[in-house]
């Protein structure tokens, strides 16, 4: 029997669309269902990488792991990772099929619908449930020619949507009830229910709003959900929320480990993060652009880039080069991941023009190492242990670049097949390396924290986060109507 499926759309972008359908991911798959994630385009920095040597949102792949299965090219068939204010690199199935601007996008969209619909054809064929999300807003009808994202899609593949509002944000009534009248009639006949999300106190003061909801829709109300404060622990989806996510571990005054990290306009993958946001005693700073890097910091880290010589340039263009090595004279350690590791060395070389215009820049100098960009890109899971700690690590690889130097050998990693990764100052105090998802690894990150001097036990990451998606699995069977949502399914 095919599968059956169902879209989740919203009045704007982080509405909560990811986490809902993670969260029903979980819900279903404790029930036994095979249930499947997919996103037919979606635009984020924040990458995974699967099994198969492909990249898909990071989303995606907590949705996978959300519905107890290995996460494929095939749930995120076009991914879109936004290189400047007005262009992105195209993914489509895993693979870098080259870049584009916005405008020109537009026009792209129409020859990319065939592998979005052959993902999708894949993935019904051993599922029993596909739950869809979709991207931005559903009513932004100036994208809607060739769209693949939301309605397009969802009548290109006669999927049923429910709208995801959030009550949080204001004005929720006005964004759904507009979102049915600015659509098209076969646009808004696809929309079936509706769901109010991240509601904060009495929910019966929103009754009314329920109702009249209905009323000027035709739409099924599906359920008000509460706000789920340990979402914000859950692995973020974009840049979006991410400001509001630091905000929240820097108010702790029990701080033993201070980390600063620059906000650089092309972050990626900062996910690497969200471990070390979430152990007690650690706090990280997200360092705004017009803000100095505290004196205190215990360490800065340079986070993943999409636009590495870019964002390297925007960290002189705010000073940020010279706190930090000032922070090193002080004695403070610096750590660079993937692109920020990139910068920490004598010299970024793009000869293949790779990220814009061919040229050659200067690092920022702290370790003695230079990288040269390649046209091949690497993406690739990998496992091994520290070299200074002999803790195991398990990540992945996701860079265009390759680094050689001097400080390569006394590398951060060794991996499992004997590769090292990395490389570290002479006295210690600077380190960089290409692998991301380094702290998910409990024992990885007691080693490195231990290494700051931060003492005591630390939090079993990974069991945190399964209990997280299952306590928030119980919070949704509580407030959404699940047998009416299961009934629009198609």
């Amino acid at each position: 029997m095919p599968a059956r499926s169902l879209m989740f759309s919203g009045t704007g972008s982080d509405v909560g669309k990811s986490l809902i359908v993670a969260g029903l991911c979980r819900l279903f798959a404790n029930r036994g269902v095979r249930v499947v994630p997919f996103k037919p385009q979606n635009m984020s920095n924040n990458a995974a990488v699967t099994a198969d040597g492909g990249e898909i949102g990071r989303a995606q792949a907590l949705q996978a792991r959300a519905a107890r299965i290995a996460p494929s090219v095939h749930m995120n068939p076009v991914l879109l990772k936004p290189e400047s204010e007005t262009g992105a690199q195209i993914i489509v199935q895993g693979r870098m099929r080259g870049s584009a601007k916005a405008r020109d996008f537009q026009a792209k969209k129409r020859e990319l619908l065939p592998a979005v619909l052959e993902s999708f054809a894949h993935l019904k064929a051993d599922a029993d449930l596909i739950l869809v999300e979709g991207a931005g807003s559903a009513s932004e009808i100036n994208l809607r020619a060739n769209d693949i994202a939301n309605l397009g899609f969802a009548r290109a593949a006669d999927v049923p949507v429910v709208l995801i509002g959030d009550i949080d944000r204001g004005g929720v009534i006005a964004s759904v009830v507009g979102t049915k009248h600015v659509l098209d009639t076969g646009d808004a006949a696809m929309i079936r229910g509706f769901i109010i999300n991240k509601m904060r106190g009495d929910p019966t003061i929103f009754s009314d709003g329920m109702t009249a909801i209905a009323e000027k829709t035709g739409w099924a109300p599906l359920g008000l959900v509460p706000f789920f404060p340990d979402a914000r622990k859950l692995p973020a989806e974009d840049a979006l929320g991410l400001r509001d996510l630091m905000k929240t571990s820097t108010s702790s005054s029990e701080t033993k480990l201070r980390i600063a990290v620059p906000h650089l306009p092309r972050i990626s993958n900062f996910d690497d993060l969200d471990p070390l946001r979430n152990e007690p005693g650690v706090t990280v700073e997200l360092i705004e652009p017009r803000h100095t890097i505290p004196a205190h910091t215990d360490l800065i880290l340079l986070p993943g880039s999409k636009a590495t010589i870019d964002d390297l340039a925007a960290l002189r263009s705010e000073g940020w080069d010279i706190d930090i090595k000032a922070h090193v004279r002080r004695g403070g350690q610096v750590l660079g991941l993937c692109g920020g590791y990139q910068m920490l060395g004598r010299r970024i070389s793009d000869p293949n023009g790779i990220e814009g215009a061919p040229r050659t820049v200067n690092g920022l100098g702290l370790l003695d190492i230079e990288t040269e960009f390649g046209t091949e890109k690497t993406l690739e899971r990998v496992s091994g242990r520290l070299a200074h700690s002999g803790a195991s690590f398990e990540g992945y690889e996701m860079h265009v670049g390759r680094t050689i130097g001097p400080d390569t050998s006394r590398p951060v990693l060794i991996l499992s097949d004997g590769r090292s990764d990395g490389a570290t100052s002479p006295d210690g105090r600077v380190a960089g390396c290409y692998v991301h998802g380094l702290f998910t690894s409990d024992a990885a990150r007691e080693a490195f924290l231990a290494n700051l001097g931060t003492e005591g036990g630390i939090t079993s990451y990974e069991a945190e986060i399964d209990d997280i998606l299952d306590r928030f699995a119980e919070h949704l069977a509580k407030h959404i109507a699940i047998e009416d949502l299961l009934s629009l399914t198609k």
